[in-house]
């Protein structure tokens, strides 16, 4: 017997679909386990697809959160039917429309990781790896990053997170915490003809966030979730239409700043997070890069992480 675990990908969506009304399926993101229950079909089928690569485990002693997306109540259940977030039975969150279940889990769990997850630090940053070496990419939101990250990912890179840059403070290494991207609106089907190995969610239009799609995190950054890499080199990326690729070299004071200021538990955890934020900075070349063209992105940034290697 194989000792290898199934991926939730290659079960039949009926068997799938029948394992969850009362029992949990726990998620291996890398620095965290969670583990998950539901009966909302459209939750089950959407999350089928993106997380297709993921080891399916079904029975497991421990997860850091037990999560639920619930049904709502009452007669809001009939006439408009929508889903709740639980974490431990608690609901933080109002209600959201049935049919964006698996955005509001997403969302979700992602509350989870900023409010209680303080093991490790968390930089508001996407993190990939080439072999041993990781780029941290921070950047604000509508600048870019995440179709970015996608675009590496289909491109050779190994993603470890687009959302939670996970930096040990103890090795300086940085954790998986691997989710789907999300990608919202132009951004979709500029990813889907990008790479025809994009497999990317349903289409949920006109959420809080606009139009949302999940990219389904590959095979290879799957099965490496738990393989901590060295950073090597730190990124600001900012899409700009029609630009060429233009590099803004940062000093170590200002990258320490923008990563601090990028992080959810900066505060929180104060010095440790202090040294830790530090260490990489000075550790790490960083820049603003400029980008109109994904492709000639992701090249640049190869070689811009083999001159970080060489200088290493």
């Amino acid at each position: 017997m194989s000792l290898v675990p199934e991926r939730i990908g290659d079960i039949p969506f009926s068997r799938f679909d029948n394992h969850f009304p009362n029992d949990r399926l726990f998620i291996d993101y890398g620095a965290c386990r969670v583990a998950v229950c539901t009966p909302v079909t459209e939750m089950k089928a959407a999350f089928h697809r993106v997380y297709g690569a993921f080891a399916y485990l079904p029975h497991n002693d421990f997860s850091d959160f037990h999560v639920g997306i619930r049904r709502g109540r009452g007669l809001r259940r009939w006439l408009r039917p929508t889903v709740r977030f639980t974490i431990d039975g608690v609901e933080p969150f109002e209600p959201y429309p049935r049919g964006s279940a698996l955005p509001m889990f997403e969302w979700g769990v992602n509350w989870c990781f900023a409010q209680r997850f303080n093991q490790y630090v968390l930089l508001h940053a996407g993190a990939l790896a080439l072999g041993d070496r990781a780029v941290v990419m921070a950047a604000t939101p509508g600048s870019g990053k995440s179709t970015l990250a996608a675009a590496m990912m289909l491109s050779g890179f190994r993603l470890l997170s687009d959302e939670f840059g996970v930096l040990d403070p103890v090795t300086g290494r940085m954790l998986a915490m691997l989710k789907p991207v999300a990608l919202k609106n132009r951004s979709i089907e500029v990813i889907r003809a990008f790479s025809a190995e994009a497999v990317l969610g349903p289409i949920f239009p006109e959420t809080r966030k606009g139009d949302v799609a999940h990219l389904a995190p590959n095979r290879v950054s799957v099965d490496s979730v738990d393989l901590p890499v060295k950073p090597r080199l730190i990124l600001f990326p900012r899409y700009q239409s029609g630009a060429g690729i233009e590099l803004v070299p940062q000093p170590r004071e200002q990258a320490f700043a923008r990563l601090a200021f990028n992080s959810f538990n900066y505060a929180l955890l104060g010095p440790v997070s202090f040294n830790a934020v530090a260490d990489l900075a000075a550790s790490c070349p960083a820049y603003e890069l400029r980008y109109g063209n994904l492709e000639a992105a992701v090249g640049r940034i190869r070689a811009l992480l083999d001159e970080a290697e060489a200088l290493a």
